[in-house]
């Protein structure tokens, strides 16, 4: 009968374990991919607002605060009859000047002399939680709303579907009406417990994607 040396044993444990850290990858990096797909699916489905602070002066701040509120407001108006993402980015590139004029106007009135721009622009975001929901890292189509030299801390949120002005319990109803899928709904709110560990490997797959291709 053939004895088997400790030498054996110990070098058949590293090759399971090995087998299973292997398989522990093969699978982390599958749910990222399927994640990524998610994602870019999502992206596709709703736009950000983002609004950069002349600078992090309080005062700045405070009117970073102010323009949010003003565009928020005659965003939410516009995208009312917006029945999806499409015909909510042309509702939004059709009214730019008039949302620029809104920030200007409000910059004005609180006693500055700031320049603005509104853009609509594809932007890179980091995972963001809000209360009743989170979005992955990404890239978005977002309003940006850029005051004086956008030097200063960034808000941002959803503008469609009107994520940032429904109540945190009306969030999956909102969603799934601007088109959103059952599954999308479940990766942004917290009825999908593992969508931290998911978002993490959206992250990490970007990353490790980014690497491989030398960038």
């Amino acid at each position: 009968m053939k004895t088997v040396s400790n030498g054996e044993r110990n070098s058949r444990r590293l090759r399971i374990w090995e087998l299973a850290l292997l398989i522990g990858l093969a699978v982390f990096l599958l749910t990222g991919a399927l994640s990524l797909r998610s994602q870019d699916q999502l992206a596709d489905k709703v736009v950000r607002l983002h609004v950069l602070a002349n600078s992090d002066s309080e005062e700045d701040q405070a009117l970073k605060l102010k323009v949010r509120d003003r565009v928020l407001e005659r965003a939410t108006e516009l995208l009312e009859q917006a029945a999806d993402r499409k015909e909510a980015e042309a509702l939004l590139r059709g009214q730019l000047l008039e949302l620029e004029e809104i920030a200007a106007e409000e910059i004005a009135a609180n006693g500055y002399d700031y320049p603005v721009s509104v853009e609509l622009e594809p932007t890179q975001f980091p995972t963001k939680e809000y209360d009743g929901f989170a979005l992955p890292a990404g890239e978005y189509l977002a309003l940006r709303v850029i005051i004086g030299e956008g030097a200063g801390q960034n808000w941002w949120c959803v503008v469609f579907p009107p994520l940032c002005t429904a109540a945190s319990s009306d969030v999956p109803e909102t969603a799934l009406a601007a088109g959103l899928s059952g599954e999308e709904v479940s990766l942004i709110t917290e009825a999908d417990a593992g969508y931290k560990l998911k978002f993490k490997s959206v992250e990490l797959w970007e990353s490790l994607m980014a690497k491989l291709s030398g960038e």
